[in-house]
């Protein structure tokens, strides 16, 4: 099986390279803009089973090419513009990623390779700033209702960023009820793991934990008490492969991707954690726009639909995390990250 995979370099799509090549064809197409990329190339260059293709996905032509010479049986798209904080500064930018380089992915896809199984990396920020029915807790926000939000939940774009990946959704969405592309749109919330460079505007689980390891300053917006539930990166690996295996059930669907009711942070949770090993440097600073106090996935479709649910709960991920910070500080110091 052939796999391309966008934004391949990053964290997500690194780790989907190396699992899938070791029975697959994987082609990565990633344009190497993002620190930390050629680091996880590293960490695969020597790998027959995959090709790097240092293309854009805001360039149609190239994007194009890659799709007519390749014809892959699945494409992970995962290539975007992740910060809210650069969508508000640069709108222009994020659109022509988020949207228009989704875009370019789908009408490659349906002019020249129409039976490729896509699966989009969508957002929860979708669902905007949902903030109905809270209570605040001495350390969290928690819902006054069980299970999460659901796909069921209205749409509601609370930030350029949210826009961008919105507007990519829907139409990752509408091409498989208009061309009977077979395609699955997946509303991703907090991920984290191993290759994961995260910095203070984008993986705020991994920089944490960079910074608290290695005694760096760092600041919490608003109170601390933001949830989010979490998923480690060997789970959604996991989905994307029982997905791929389970097409017919899945093609053109939306689901809730996370750690669910059963997999949740604070922000002053996670800082408890590390501060039993680490000294923290760190100071409170004002709410940001577009940060939400809470958000859990509610994941009960993926698991109707395809029995899939999280087995690495947030203590075992937390440890892996801190695990493969801890024995990578010369990458960390040659990114200035710390």
């Amino acid at each position: 099986m052939k796999i391309l995979i966008t934004g391949g370099l990053g964290f997500i799509g690194i780790n989907a390279a190396k699992y899938f090549s070791t029975e697959n064809e994987v082609h990565i197409v990633d344009n190497v803009s993002r620190k930390g990329n050629m680091e996880n190339y590293e960490t695969i260059s020597n790998n027959k089973n995959i090709t790097l293709h240092v293309k854009d996905i805001r360039n149609f032509f190239d994007i194009e090419n890659v799709f007519k010479k390749i014809q892959p049986d699945v494409v992970l798209h995962l290539a975007g513009q992740v910060a809210v904080t650069f969508s508000v500064t640069n709108p222009r930018e994020d659109f022509e990623i988020n949207s228009l380089g989704t875009f370019n992915i789908l009408e490659s896809i349906r002019l020249h390779s129409p039976n490729t199984t896509l699966l989009f990396a969508s957002t929860n920020k979708v669902y905007g700033n949902y903030q109905s029915d809270l209570i605040e807790e001495e350390k969290r926000y928690s819902y006054m209702f069980d299970g999460g939000v659901s796909e069921e939940t209205p749409l509601d774009f609370h930030s350029p960023y949210g826009c961008s990946k919105g507007s990519a959704d829907q139409y990752v969405r509408d091409y498989s009820r208009i061309y009977g592309l077979k395609t699955v749109v997946l509303r991703q919330s907090c991920i984290y793991g191993q290759n994961q460079f995260g910095i203070e505007d984008q993986g705020w689980v991994a920089w944490f934990t960079i910074a608290s390891t290695f005694g760096k300053k760092f600041f919490i917006y608003g109170d601390g008490k933001q949830v989010r539930d979490v998923l480690h990166i060997d789970d959604l690996i996991n989905l994307y492969e029982t997905i791929i295996n389970n097409i017919d059930k899945c093609k053109g669907q939306i689901f809730n991707v996370g750690g669910g009711e059963n997999n949740t942070l604070s922000l002053l949770e996670l800082l408890n954690t590390l501060g039993k090993q680490n000294v923290l440097n760190y100071q409170y600073s004002d709410w940001r726009p577009g940060d939400q106090k809470i958000y859990v996935s509610d994941i009960t479709k993926l698991k109707n639909t395809i029995g899939w649910t999280p087995k690495i709960g947030v203590e075992e991920g937390l440890e892996k995390l801190q695990s493969w910070v801890s024995v990578n500080k010369d990458i960390f110091v040659k990114l200035n990250l710390i």
